[in-house]
């Protein structure tokens, strides 16, 4: 009985430490998107279009999915995005009804950025990512000087 109560609270330190490492790494995302001049919404966006499907256009539908959201939910977004010049909307070919989805220059260009830095922080943490290092508990304002000292603005800790 003790053996399994201790795999248990293992079990529920792992998944609060995967939790804790996600959420970090959640924060980091929405501080760089937000750094680049787009909203988090419209970055996972343009990832989904650029990366979910294999041609870099996407479906409202594909982005619905990508994105866990409603389609006319998803719609709105891409409309937000195409007025600041992140995406454009084309007719299909095939079905004029259906909304293709691709990324503009702009928005090339803001991915890109986000995703050097995105892949930077996922190295910079994958070693820990799954599982917890214990971490040495100083002041906040102790973490954040020394953050500042590194350089390490979009970073939360």
């Amino acid at each position: 009985m003790r053996a399994r109560k201790d795999k248990e609270k293992e079990m529920i330190q792992d998944l609060a430490w995967f939790r804790y490492n996600l959420r970090r790494f959640l924060r980091f995302s929405e501080k760089a998107a937000r750094a680049c001049g787009v909203t988090p919404q419209q970055h996972q966006l343009m990832l989904g279009i650029a990366g979910f499907t294999e041609n870099g256009r996407a479906t409202v539908s594909d982005l619905a999915e990508f994105l866990q959201e409603r389609n006319n939910s998803v719609v709105g977004l891409v409309e937000r995005a195409a007025e600041s010049g992140l995406v454009r909307r084309q007719a299909g070919k095939t079905d004029r009804r259906q909304v293709v989805v691709s990324v503009t220059a702009k928005g090339e260009e803001i991915l890109s950025t986000l995703t050097q830095l995105h892949h930077d922080e996922l190295r910079r943490i994958q070693a820990g990512f799954l599982t917890g290092t214990k971490l040495q508990r100083k002041p906040v304002a102790d973490r954040a000087k020394a953050r500042r000292g590194r350089g390490e603005e979009l970073r939360d800790g």
